[in-house]
């Protein structure tokens, strides 16, 4: 496939189009998107759900979730009758990382924000993508410097997939547009500043200026990346 190619053409179509065309790619059962609940992601849900597209959809539940996080889940099935998946880290892993470190190891360096990271985000992803061939996310170019230069597609060999990124040259304002036309639920927390909105003790609002996932990890110096998204 020449991946290259066929993100020229999709360049030219709407969400929706570039959503369905991707369906002759794989079986329905093999395309996967992973939903964090965050502004992009309730932008593709709408999309997919919409259209009966029939692709997996699937979240990740950390532990450590916001309460508004929740809540925006029970709206959001209830609204598209989603049969949203819901994948958790393994209780022996969590239990063991506690009992070593305690509750907050993540604030005291880089490498242990990154174990928990691998243990309650990571290791649940992988589960979640055994069997899927072609795995939608919501990235955007415009999120980070580490995302500003990803393809459309992007061929992951470790995961033998294919990550597709059909908002990765969209523009926040084609995203806010897109999310109010289509009366889109989105997170309450957004509005108080929440841009980037990952586990409650990881994320902080930002202030005017800041980068859009500033308050994310808000206490390193880092590409504000977990590695879901190398």
């Amino acid at each position: 496939m020449n991946w290259q190619k066929l993100e020229k053409e999709l360049q030219k179509l709407s969400l929706e189009d570039r959503l369905a065309q991707i369906a002759n790619l794989a079986q329905a059962s093999e395309i996967a998107f992973s939903t964090s609940l965050g502004q992009e992601d309730q932008a593709i849900t709408h999309a997919i759900s919409t259209q009966k597209l029939g692709y997996r959809i699937f979240t990740l539940d950390t532990g450590r979730q916001f309460q508004e996080s929740y809540e925006l889940i029970d709206l959001t099935t209830k609204k598209y009758q989603l049969n949203l998946e819901t994948f958790f880290p393994k209780t022996e892993a969590v239990e063991s990382l506690v009992k070593e470190k305690g509750f907050n190891s993540f604030y005291y360096s880089i490498e242990n924000r990154k174990e928990c990271c691998g243990i309650r985000k990571i290791e649940p992803l992988n589960r979640a993508l055994k069997g899927v061939k072609i795995w939608i996310t919501g990235l955007r170019a415009e999120q980070s410097e580490n995302r500003s230069q990803m393809p459309m597609f992007e061929v992951d060999e470790s995961r033998d997939l294919v990550k597709f990124n059909p908002l990765i040259d969209w523009t926040f304002i084609q995203l806010e547009n897109y999310l109010n036309i289509n009366k889109i639920p989105q997170n309450p927390l957004h509005k108080k500043g929440f841009i980037s909105i990952g586990c409650a003790p990881c994320t902080r609002a930002i202030t005017e200026g800041e980068h859009p996932r500033a308050g994310r990890w808000w206490w390193e110096e880092s590409q504000k990346e977990c590695g879901l998204h190398k």
